[in-house]
């Protein structure tokens, strides 16, 4: 009974969103904006960059809530914005490993290595991951985290179904070996 309740006063703040009611905009802006940070920080993984990413996407979302149409939950059409949002902004700093040039990386024999879960904490998984490279966090931020298949990775990247498999593989790998690397400085 909540859940329908707290769906349909959505409902009514995303209609009042399309008549251009800004009160409306704020209240689904407090609602989803710390979400859709953390997504656009996990992908980019620059602060400031994220905000202003995050900050676009919801100007993106309100000038386009028109074609919002209920088909998926508001959740996950805003999180497709900031994802392509975040996507956009890797390209353009030029910054993102070219994962033809990614898969050509040298296996590392060290990343073999088994993880201890027992002692293993939340900020160890999430510093390493935050040091992975671009296009290696990507993928297994848009698997692992935001809980896209191999086949929607590839479209939203527009690579193929196999290069996302092999980014993911070889970013776990990778990232064992850091989370390994930092649990043996601390």
């Amino acid at each position: 009974m909540k859940r329908r309740k707290e769906n349909r006063e959505l409902e009514v703040l995303i209609e009042d969103c399309k008549r251009g009611n800004s009160k409306a905009q704020m209240e689904i802006y407090s609602q989803y904006f710390q979400a859709m940070y953390n997504i656009a920080l996990r992908i980019i993984n620059h602060e400031a960059e994220a905000e202003d990413v995050m900050q676009e996407s919801f100007l993106k979302a309100f000038q386009k809530i028109d074609s919002f149409r209920g088909e998926v939950t508001f959740g996950a059409w805003l999180k497709k914005i900031v994802i392509n949002k975040s996507l956009d902004a890797i390209k353009n700093r030029k910054a993102m490993i070219s994962l033809e040039t990614a898969s050509d990386l040298p296996e590392d024999q060290a990343s073999e290595t088994y993880l201890k879960y027992s002692d293993l904490s939340i900020e160890h998984v999430k510093e390493a991951i935050m040091k992975l490279p671009e296009g290696y966090r990507v993928v297994l931020s848009l698997y692992l985290i935001e809980g896209y298949d191999h086949d929607e990775i590839s479209q939203i990247l527009d690579i193929t179904n196999s290069t996302s498999r092999t980014q993911y593989h070889r970013a776990r790998k990778l990232l064992a070996k850091k989370i390994n690397e930092l649990k043996a400085v601390s």
